[in-house]
């Protein structure tokens, strides 16, 4: 097979509105104000304005300056954000869910460990902690806000992120369904659906400045899960014709690219590709600052481009996207057919398939059916490495203009060890196979990757809170849950045991912070990880659902140790024991 890629470069420049540019003004000013010390940019952009926008940039205009930089004194900056506008956040409003209550009755019927369920039951108060509304005033003044109105209630992942993100919804959804909360799980959907209808497509998070890109789409799996769980047949018929939506944006336009094979058979796979070629707003002194590195303003927005869509990929930031390990500004994530987004995309198509059948609709259902079928096919010869049986990153090179057609050679596929490699064992369709599966168990084993409490990123130390020794909940998911649904019963207890050292240091971590982390350290037990371009987070949203989901797979036996002292087994060494 010898494909090429095929590929169109036009692609809107979504516009920024007044009020993001203006609070992108008041986020540099504070930091030449009040300097980069605990410096966190995304408040700014958070601020919810309490005057009418030409009041407030009438009177930040007038703000006295200062030297040749004109920084306004540190004072005078702190009194006009506190007399033009509302805290980051206030324009959400606390939200009791209508389904939460403190022992939902058949919680964990696996989990026989008084501790353990003690520290479960914790673990699922939070998200009566987390639940939120965007405030009426949202609705009845855009203008003076970042925050996009949602119809329902919803999860925030918590700290710094109040509002609703993509993908992280996800696995929210996961830990509401373990918790029974069926209402809170069809709301956060709904939501995402609503925003479909609004722009195309889910953006990364309910925020305006957000609506430049997506993140990785995980809301065809949300829909079925929810389904699966209720049987609730309106909902379905909801949220179908929005999947049809999602699925043309992520297979048209820039993030389409197309495969022909030696016959001249085309087929379209994707990529991450955000529509936007500036400063994130959230991030925008961070990105200036590198990319003044660059001699004019084409290099600059370029490295913008490849920089938001990094952010699409949920994977921010990572040597994954890097063509110079050594340099952060070679990210080229816009040249790269990524294994792990084709898998979810894939997976979209199994899945409208299957509810258009439960809906009746035979059409779309042999549609989406075939789609599928010819999408694995691509898919295997594109992302499969026979020598490191793994899927891997497809690099397909750095084009001169958009028009050149790069030549496929297997040499383009990524080299490098990430723990994406394994996500395709996810899905039905790869972990049906007992053959694949028999693979992937031994590749995770020899690739470096798995560590005492669970599996890293990647190998490489580089300071990128999506590299070593970092471990994301996520990952550890739909790792563990596709070696499950292999129905092998060595990879079950392969899966059980990167879930107990998981489970292991999330307890130890929330035992001696009383907190849940957004990401955790592998190799030691009970540290939270680090790195990356903000301070480690807490709530959290996706740990909680992974924890609930793995304890409702696994339980917990009243006499395993819930300890990490216990070293009755280690994933490196492959001790299987339970």
């Amino acid at each position: 097979m010898t494909p090429q890629c095929i590929n169109s470069c036009n692609t809107p420049v979504m516009p920024s509105s007044s009020l993001v540019m203006f609070l992108e003004r008041v986020q540099s000013a504070a930091l030449m104000s009040l300097g980069p010390t605990s410096f966190d940019p995304k408040i700014y952009v958070d601020l919810a304005v309490k005057f009418d926008l030409d009041i407030t940039i009438s009177a930040f205009d007038a703000l006295s300056r200062k030297g040749l930089n004109e920084t306004i004194p540190a004072l005078v900056f702190q009194k006009f954000v506190n007399d033009y506008f509302l805290p980051a956040g206030t324009d959400l409003v606390v939200h009791l869910p209508v389904d939460y209550v403190e022992n939902p009755e058949g919680f964990l019927p696996k989990v026989k460990h008084p501790e353990v369920r003690l520290w479960a039951l914790k673990v699922h108060s939070l998200w009566k902690n987390l639940s939120r509304r965007v405030a009426d005033e949202v609705s009845e003044r855009p203008d003076l806000h970042t925050l996009l109105p949602l119809p329902n209630p919803f999860v925030i992942p918590g700290s710094r992120f109040k509002e609703v993100y993509y993908w992280d919804s996800y696995w929210i959804v996961r830990g509401l369904l373990a918790s029974k909360m069926h209402d809170t799980a069809k709301a956060i959907a709904s939501n995402l659906i609503s925003l479909i209808e609004t722009y195309g497509f889910v953006p990364n998070g309910a925020r305006l400045y957000y609506t430049n890109r997506s993140q990785p789409p995980f809301l065809s799996s949300m829909v079925l899960d929810i389904y699966k769980r209720t049987k609730d047949i309106e909902f379905l018929k909801r949220a179908l014709p929005s999947l049809l939506k999602e699925h043309e944006f992520w297979n048209s336009g820039v993030h389409s690219v197309f495969i022909q094979d030696a016959q001249g058979h085309k087929q379209s796979m994707s990529r991450y590709y955000a529509m936007w070629n500036k400063p994130r707003p959230e991030s925008a002194t961070v990105d200036e600052e590198l990319a003044s590195n660059f001699l004019n303003d084409s290099q600059k927005e370029m490295y913008y481009r490849e920089v938001a869509s990094t952010a699409e990929s949920g994977w921010d930031f990572s040597s994954r996207w890097l063509s110079n390990l050594h340099d952060s500004t070679s990210i080229s994530t816009t040249k790269i057919l990524p294994a792990d987004l084709n898998t979810y995309i894939l997976k979209m198509e199994h899945d409208i398939s299957f509810l258009a059948n439960a809906l009746g609709d035979s059409s779309i259902s042999e549609k989406f059916s075939k789609a599928s079928t010819q999408r694995w096919s691509a898919f295997n010869s594109i992302f499969w490495n026979d020598e490191t049986e793994q899927w891997v990153d497809y690099w397909f090179g750095d084009e001169k203009n958009c028009e050149d057609v790069p030549h496929w050679k297997s040499h383009n596929q990524n080299s490098g060890v990430f723990a994406s490699n394994f996500i395709p064992i996810w899905i039905d369709i790869c972990n049906s196979d007992k053959t694949i599966v028999t693979k992937i168990m031994k590749s995770i084993k020899s690739s470096g990757l798995l560590n005492s409490y669970g599996i890293s990123t990647s190998l490489s130390n580089t300071g990128q809170q999506w590299d070593f020794p970092n471990g994301w909940p996520p990952i550890q998911h739909m790792i563990v849950e596709g070696l499950i649904r292999s129905g092998l019963e060595d990879a079950r207890h392969f899966a059980q045991d990167i879930a107990i050292r998981w489970l292991k240091t999330n307890y130890a971590t929330f035992k001696e912070t009383g907190f849940m982390h957004e990401k955790y350290n592998v190799e030691s037990c009970g540290i939270e990880g680090g790195g990356g371009e903000y301070d480690p987070q807490t709530g959290f949203g996706w740990s909680n659902g992974v924890v609930l989901s793995l304890l409702e797979e696994f339980g917990w036996p009243q006499d395993r140790p819930i300890d990490c002292s216990d070293k009755s087994s280690h994933p490196n060494n492959g001790n299987l024991q339970n």
